[in-house]
Parts: structure tokens; C-alpha cells; sequence
């Protein structure tokens, strides 16, 4: 990493956050869209478009972290005019700018990542915070809602990571800014590092999907349909995690996803945090693989 260039990391990070999202898409996510089925008005070319327009974005030079995100949510509207993306923007962009500020001050390896990350965490402002209201309303997600504490139809009046710390127990991508993005690097991270080299990347990233699935009330759930919906599928996602876990042939539950997907979309039922999730998952370990071959 300290022989990259400035303008090669910023090239080679786009690259990254492009590839996550694209190899999201071709993973079997039930009730989310994929390779093997659209949903909820929406297309996996709707994706394609969106990835295409938030990687020409997402890591640009000297933005702040608010700027990154609002940039990337209106490079979104611009391409497909609906919200196909703010949860990865919102995940992801932390992500982006931590592993930009590692390559400016030449370090490397994971725990320099995470200390980058929790740095970027820890010193965000008001006007980042601003600027997020600004992509959250842009945006407009399905079962967003008013609430009393830093409400984001407000001006905002705290910073980016006290209004994530207020929204955490209601939503678990906020809760990663609140714990250092543990689900991503403790959880996550593991399982891609452990299981590479035996299943292909497609199946890899359905294993974390439902992994995500089976360890949290998707919060896109809890917002739109409540809890007891959303803790009917996390149920569910435990029972076809052990499925998926204990069989030797990712593909041979290939027909019962399928079949979950469909009844999940007939009920229009989106796990969106948990694809989100997954996402930032694929980029993390893709900056890290970059990382240790960079030190090789």
C-alpha cells in the first residue's frame, strides 16, 4: 500500500466498491434482488446502473465523509430515479473513506483499516451529518418514519456518529457506526477469510446474507412491517443457515432458496439491511486482500 499511488487507490477502491455490488447481485438472497429474479418493482440492471453510478463517486478525492455519501445517493437518483442503494451508500461509504485515509498516511494491514475506521467514525461533524439528513430525504426509504431524537426530516443538530448512536437500536447499520462495523469484520470477514478457497464467491455471499439474516431483525423489515414479521424470517433464515451450513453442495439448496425467494417477494418482503450488509462485507474483504498482497 505505501507504493500506491494516490490516484491508483482511489481507482483501485471504485473498482472495489463496484465488484462488492456487483458480486452481491449474483448471489442467491432470498427476498432481495438477484441474478435469479427481480422484485419489488425493481431490477437487477436497476443495481447494475446504480453500482456503475455510485463507484464514479464514492471515492473521489478529498470529500468529506458527508459529501461521499450525499454524492452518491444523487449519482443514484440521477441513473435510476428510485432508491436502490442508500443502505449500501450509508454502509459502505465509511468503509471507502477509512481505506482512502490509509493509503494518504501510508499504512497498512487490517488493524490499521480498523484504526482508520474508527478515526473516520469518531471525528464526523454536524455538516456530515447535515449532509446525510440531505440523501436519507433524497432518497426517501420505504417506512423511514419521524422520530424524536435527531430526526433526519430535521436540521440536524449533533453529529453523523451521535445520530447513528441514537438510531442504533432501531437499526443495525447505525449500530455499526456505533461498534466499529463489529457485524462486518467479526462476523462477516471470517466467514469469506475461512470458506474462500471451498465454495464459489456467489455461494459465499449468500452464506453471509443469511447469516446476517439469521443474527439480526433486518431492520428494512422492523421499519416497514415491525418486529413480529421481522423475527418470523429471522426464524427462518436460522433454519436455512443450518441447512446451508451442514451441506457439502452449496447448490443443492439451490431450489429451496428459490422457493423461499419467491414466497418472500409474492408477501413483498425485502431482508434490504441484510443485502446491504453483505455488500460492505464484500468490500471490506476486498480491501483487505488488497492490503496483504500490497505487503507481499
Amino acid at each position: 500500500m505505501a507504493q500506491t499511488t494516490a490516484n491508483s487507490i482511489h481507482q483501485k477502491v471504485s473498482q472495489l466498491f463496484k465488484s462488492a455490488c456487483l458480486a452481491e447481485l449474483e448471489a442467491l438472497k432470498p427476498g432481495n434482488v438477484h441474478i435469479f429474479a427481480d422484485g419489488h418493482g425493481m431490477t437487477v440492471y436497476d443495481f447494475i446502473k446504480s453500482a456503475e453510478a455510485v463507484s464514479s463517486v464514492i471515492a473521489l478525492p478529498d470529500l468529506t465523509l458527508g459529501q461521499r455519501i450525499l454524492l452518491s445517493v444523487e449519482a443514484t437518483q440521477e441513473a435510476v430515479a428510485c432508491n436502490t442503494n442508500l443502505g449500501i451508500i450509508l454502509i459502505c461509504a465509511p468503509l471507502v473513506h477509512a481505506a482512502l485515509m490509509l493509503s494518504q498516511y501510508r499504512l497498512s494491514g487490517q488493524d490499521d483499516y480498523l484504526d482508520r475506521l474508527k478515526y473516520v467514525l469518531q471525528n464526523t461533524t454536524i455538516d456530515d451529518a447535515t449532509l446525510t439528513f440531505k440523501a436519507i430525504n433524497l432518497a426517501n426509504p420505504a417506512g423511514l418514519g419521524y422520530v424524536y431524537e435527531h430526526d433526519v426530516h430535521q436540521t440536524a443538530d449533533c453529529t453523523l456518529l451521535d445520530a447513528m448512536k441514537a438510531a442504533a437500536c432501531r437499526d443495525t447499520i447505525a449500530s455499526q457506526y456505533n461498534n466499529n462495523f463489529d457485524a462486518i469484520f467479526n462476523l462477516a470477514l471470517p466467514i469469506l477469510k475461512t470458506s474462500f478457497q471451498d465454495k464459489k464467491p456467489a455461494w459465499l455471499a449468500t452464506q453471509v446474507y443469511l447469516t446476517f439474516l439469521a443474527i439480526f431483525p433486518d431492520s428494512h423489515l422492523l421499519r416497514k412491517y415491525g418486529e413480529a414479521v421481522a423475527r418470523d424470517i429471522q426464524q427462518q433464515a436460522k433454519l436455512y443457515l443450518t441447512i446451508f451450513n451442514i451441506s457439502g453442495n452449496p447448490k443443492l439448496n439451490q431450489a429451496k432458496l428459490l422457493a423461499w425467494d419467491k414466497e418472500l417477494k409474492q408477501k413483498q418482503l425485502n431482508p434490504g439491511t441484510s443485502a446491504d450488509l453483505t455488500v460492505a462485507s464484500l468490500f471490506a474483504y476486498g480491501f483487505t486482500q488488497l492490503l496483504e498482497q500490497s505487503d507481499s
